[in-house]
C-alpha cells in the first residue's frame, strides 16, 4: 500500500484500502446500472467481413481491413440512430475503426470502409510499426474507441495508438462522426512520452437521449488506465492534465485489482462514467487472476463491474459491486482471438432502454438491453 497517497488525499488511501477488503456477499445496490439481458436472438450482431475492402494509404494497397475480428465498440446517439464505432482487424493484426448504424440499435449497417485508421499523418510512428513486414501478423493500429458528445455538439472520441510495442491514449475530435481530426496523446508530458497508456473513459450526463460531456468544478474529467485506474481533468476536452501525486509526481491509483475478486488482475474502463445524483457511476472491465482470484471464473476471465464515485470529488471511490454484472457464458463469448472476454466498451440510452454494446472473445461484438 502507498501511504505516501495520504498526505495529498485521505479519500485515495480510503479507495486503495477498501480494494483489498475480503470477498463479499452483499447483494447489489441500488445505484448499479444492472438487468441487462443478453439478445440471444441476435447476437453476436456484429461479425468479420471477408469481403470489405480499404485501400490503405500506409501500404498503399487494397486490405480486407476487418477480415479478422472486430470488437470492442463504442456507441453514441445522434438524432433517431445509434452510431457504432467498432475496431476491426485485418489479417495482419492492423486495428482500424469502423462504423455501423442502426435505426432500432440491434440491427446495424456497415459503412464500407473505416472511418478513423493509421495514415500518412504526424501521428502516424504511434499507430504503425515501422518494423512491419509485407507477410505476417504484426500487430498495431487505432483500438478501442470511446465515444461522448461535446457541449457544442461535437464529439470527442479517446482511443489506443499501437505501434507495436507501447499503446498510448490519444484523442481526436469530429463535428459529424465521421470526420476526425486526431490531437495526439492525452499525456503529453515527456516523462509520460513512452508510458504505456490506453482507455479514457470521459465522465457525461444524461440529456434526453444524448450522453454529453460534464463539467465538475469547471472542470471535464476522465478515468483511464489498463492495470490500475487513474484521473486526467481537462478545460477544453483537448489538453488534459493528469491527476498526481504533489509529493513524487507519479500519477495517483483511484481504483485498483482486488484479490479474491473477479477484478483481481487488472481494470479498465468501459464506456463514459455517467454522472448521477448517487454519484459517478462507472462501468469497468476487468480480469480474473491465476492466483487469489474468483473461484467462480476461469483465470483470466475478462467481466465487468461498476464502482461509484463521489459527484464533487471524481477521484475518490464511494462504492464498488462485490461481483460482476455480464461475464461470458455464451460460445462466441467463450472461444475467439482472445478466449473467455465480455469487454463493455458501448452504452447509449435509445428509445427508453439502455443498450450495451460489447465485444465478445476479442472476436465478434454483441448488445444487451435493459428495458
Amino acid at each position: 500500500m502507498r501511504f505516501g497517497l495520504f498526505f495529498l488525499f485521505s479519500g485515495v488511501l480510503f479507495v486503495m484500502a477498501c480494494n483489498l477488503q475480503a470477498p463479499s456477499t452483499a447483494v447489489l445496490t441500488s445505484w448499479e446500472l444492472t438487468g441487462f439481458t443478453k439478445v440471444d436472438s441476435l447476437n453476436p450482431i456484429l461479425v468479420p467481413d471477408s469481403f470489405a475492402s480499404f485501400s490503405c494509404p500506409i501500404r498503399q494497397k487494397e486490405v480486407l481491413w476487418s477480415k479478422r475480428n472486430v470488437l470492442n465498440p463504442a456507441a453514441v446517439v445522434k438524432g433517431n440512430q445509434v452510431y457504432l464505432f467498432f475496431r476491426a482487424q485485418d489479417a495482419a493484426g492492423t486495428s482500424r475503426i469502423g462504423m455501423a448504424v442502426s435505426s432500432d440499435g440491434l440491427h446495424f449497417k456497415r459503412l464500407a470502409e473505416p472511418i478513423f485508421y493509421p495514415a500518412q499523418d504526424e501521428w502516424k510512428a504511434l499507430e504503425w510499426n515501422s518494423a512491419k513486414k509485407e507477410e505476417g501478423t504484426w500487430f498495431d493500429g487505432v483500438e478501442d474507441p470511446r465515444i461522448i458528445e461535446r457541449p457544442d455538439g461535437g464529439y470527442l472520441m479517446t482511443y489506443t495508438a499501437y505501434d507495436g510495442k507501447t499503446a498510448r491514449l490519444c484523442s481526436a475530435s469530429s463535428t459529424d462522426l465521421v470526420h476526425w481530426v486526431k490531437h495526439g496523446p492525452v499525456l503529453r508530458a515527456e516523462k509520460y512520452k513512452d508510458k504505456w497508456s490506453k482507455s479514457g473513459a470521459v465522465i457525461g450526463r444524461l440529456e434526453g437521449s444524448r450522453i454529453v460531456a460534464a463539467q465538475i468544478n469547471g472542470r471535464y474529467w476522465m478515468y483511464f488506465g489498463d492495470t490500475d485506474l487513474f484521473m486526467a481533468s481537462s478545460e477544453d476536452l483537448i489538453h488534459w492534465e493528469p491527476l498526481e501525486n504533489a509529493e513524487n509526481n507519479e500519477l495517483i491509483r483511484v481504483l485498483t485489482p482486488r484479490p479474491g475478486y473477479f477484478d483481481s488482475r487488472l481494470v479498465e474502463p468501459g464506456p463514459f462514467a455517467l454522472w448521477t445524483e448517487d454519484g459517478v457511476l462507472l462501468i469497468y472491465n476487468a480480469s480474473n487472476a491465476a492466483n487469489y482470484k474468483e473461484d467462480r471464473l476461469p483465470k483470466f476471465t475478462y467481466a465487468a463491474g461498476q464502482a461509484l464515485f463521489d459527484t464533487l470529488a471524481p477521484w475518490k471511490l464511494t462504492d464498488r459491486s462485490a461481483t460482476w454484472f455480464i461475464h461470458p457464458d455464451k460460445p462466441y463469448e467463450r472461444v475467439g482471438e482472445v478466449n473467455e472476454v465480455c469487454f463493455v466498451e458501448g452504452l447509449v440510452y435509445f428509445k427508453s432502454k439502455w443498450l450495451l454494446y460489447y465485444g465478445t472473445a476479442d472476436s465478434r461484438i454483441a448488445v444487451a438491453v435493459k428495458e
